[in-house]
């Protein structure tokens, strides 16, 4: 089954995208996953990607295409995935339908993730990473057991670049202005499924899972 897991930064699409990735066993791809390995391991394509990021915009079309179509291809999709933040805008998605094509495949179902943007805002804004690890906390939802310091390591916790509140309320900006059309043409395929991303993470997933049964 290929889905993909649409809605703005926030939203909760990658907490729900691996729990149905495990339940279904098919890979969890995250575009913003990728686009930060592709920064952290300083190759070309992350360089490109890197300033913005920082910035809270869109990464163009043509870097993101190119690091998801190189994913999709292997041999572990071909059971299917859970796209996850990809495609963004209505160009990646007519891309992604042409090189689903050339394999003879489709999207299967998209869910859009409805959500205010108070909700976004706390949810980013408090998101903490452990530099060492990894590991992720939230100021308020999943607080570390000593202030500013890894559970799981002892590491350092930082704010990534692009949860700081103003940061947040730009890639929301961004976000809602790109994929006007986005929803539309999922929505006019007849595949698009809203889910309320206000309630708590196992309603979430009880809707998302009735929905794919």
């Amino acid at each position: 089954m290929m889905i993909v897991f649409l809605g703005p930064p926030g939203a909760g699409k990658g907490t729900q995208a691996a729990t149905v990735s495990k339940a279904k066993n098919i890979p969890h791809i995250s575009s913003g996953n990728l686009l930060r390995e592709s920064v952290e391991s300083g190759t070309e394509t992350g360089k490109k990607a890197q300033s913005y990021i920082e910035k809270g915009l869109l990464v163009p079309d043509e870097i993101v295409v190119a690091i998801i179509k190189d994913r999709i291809v292997k041999s572990d999709c071909k059971g299917g995935f859970v796209l996850d933040g990809f495609p963004r805008t209505l160009a990646q998605a007519k891309v992604l339908d042409g090189e689903l094509k050339k394999i003879g495949s489709k999207i299967d179902i998209v869910f859009y993730f409805a959500v205010s943007k108070d909700s976004v805002v706390l949810r980013l804004s408090g998101r903490l990473i452990c530099s060492s690890c990894g590991a992720n906390y939230h100021v308020s939802f999943v607080p570390p057991q000593k202030a500013g310091l890894c559970d799981n390591c002892g590491g350092n916790l930082c704010q990534r670049s692009d949860d700081k509140k103003e940061t947040v309320l730009e890639r929301l900006r961004v976000y809602q202005e790109q994929t006007e059309g986005l929803i539309d043409y999922y929505k006019k395929n007849g595949i698009l499924k809203e889910v309320s991303s206000d309630k708590n993470i196992d309603d979430i997933s009880k809707d998302i899972f009735l929905i794919i049964k």
